[in-house]
């Protein structure tokens, strides 16, 4: 999915994917560590949750278009027949 030269807009695209994961696993972590299910906890997670899965989409839009795809070479046919 990613093969070619990675330019610096992949590299700041990985950071930001790999921040936004960090941050949902953050929550993800703190809600098995309390093990309660009220709903104030949720509503107050929201605003980071829907942030974080906008940063997985930005991260992954900009991995997908920093990297350079290597062109094919091909020699020109020429148009002379020697025969």
């Amino acid at each position: 999915m990613f093969e070619g030269e990675k330019t610096w807009v992949f590299w700041i695209g990985l950071i930001m994917l790999s921040l936004a994961l960090l941050g949902l696993f953050q929550i993800l972590w703190l809600w098995t560590m309390y093990s309660y299910y009220s709903s104030d906890y949720w509503k107050s997670m929201v605003p980071i949750i829907v942030g974080a899965i906008v940063f997985i989409l930005i991260g992954l839009y900009m991995m997908k278009s920093g990297v350079k795809k290597e062109q094919i070479k091909t020699q020109p046919v020429s148009s002379t027949q020697q025969g």
